[in-house]
């Protein structure tokens, strides 16, 4: 009885080996990959996470600098003192404020808030040529201009390659940017809220917006000689959205690229000119 059980087992043993070693090897390889995938995935996390804090350091300094700026030109722009325009501005500014719609005009309670508004409608005839009114638009704070680009007339839906249709204003914009040897350009990039595909080829939102931004960066330094450190890229995911996303109209005011431009005072009231979005040297 004994030997028949010894003989039995042995031959179980055999029998398992043998049905076992493929799928062992099969199952080591398995591992084996998954490991090397795990790994991967690792460093391409630090990567990323490396790369944000460096945008975001770049940012929080770009942001830093915008504040000491507004604070340098609140006396110099303190409208009460007409002595900081000349005639000639002043005389550009009545002829552009007369162009603009008088709703709007109605809403300019000072002097700084009628040249914010000329600049703004100076800018935006300037370069939005052949892109719907709704797809641009412009704000000033303090001569800081702040330029929201919609998403779909920069980018096609989930992509972060820059349309045909966006390269007339990209071009104007560099020519802004170019006329002011000192000016500093911030590009951020915003999305919904709205996750990626499954297995999409990007992370997140943080990726694309961060995509973005860079995306319109190489073509202002590599099609319009931009210089490159007049630009930083920055994306902003979905967390400064301007509406609620509840409704896809919401979502596609949200899907938007930011501008922030400072120029000096100078070229500020230079934009008052309705053909000078271009400040002339």
């Amino acid at each position: 009885m004994k030997r028949v059980i010894t003989v039995s087992v042995l031959a179980a043993t055999m029998l398992t080996s043998c049905v076992s070693k493929k799928k062992y090897v099969a199952l080591e390889g398995e591992l084996n990959d998954t490991r090397s995938t795990l790994q991967k995935t690792r460093v391409e996390k630090e990567e990323i996470e490396e790369k944000y804090a460096r945008i975001e350091e770049r940012v929080a300094d770009y942001n830093a600098k915008i504040n000491s700026l507004r604070t340098e030109n609140e006396g110099m722009m303190e409208m009460n003192d007409l002595t900081v325009m000349s005639k000639n501005t002043k005389d550009k500014m009545r002829n552009t404020i007369s162009k603009i719609d008088p709703e709007k005009v109605k809403g300019a309670k000072t002097l700084e808030d009628s040249i914010n508004l000329a600049v703004s409608y100076n800018l935006k005839q300037n370069i939005s040529e052949g892109a719907d009114e709704d797809d641009i638009d412009i704000s000033v704070d303090e001569t800081v201009v702040m330029i929201n680009v919609s998403d779909k007339l920069l980018f096609g839906s989930g992509s972060y390659r820059v349309t045909k249709e966006a390269q007339p204003l990209l071009k104007k914009l560099a020519e802004v940017i170019n006329s002011e040897p000192a000016m500093e350009v911030m590009i951020e990039g915003h999305t919904d809220d709205r996750t990626m595909v499954k297995e999409s080829y990007l992370q997140d939102n943080w990726d694309l917006s961060v995509r973005r931004a860079t995306s319109i960066v190489r073509l202002l330094q590599d099609k319009y000689n931009v210089e490159p450190s007049k630009l930083i890229a920055a994306g902003r995911s979905s967390y400064q959205p301007l509406v609620e996303n509840t409704n896809k109209d919401n979502m596609a005011k949200n899907r938007r690229t930011r501008i922030v431009i400072i120029p000096n005072l100078d070229k500020f009231f230079a934009m008052l000119e309705g053909d000078a979005a271009v400040a002339k040297q």
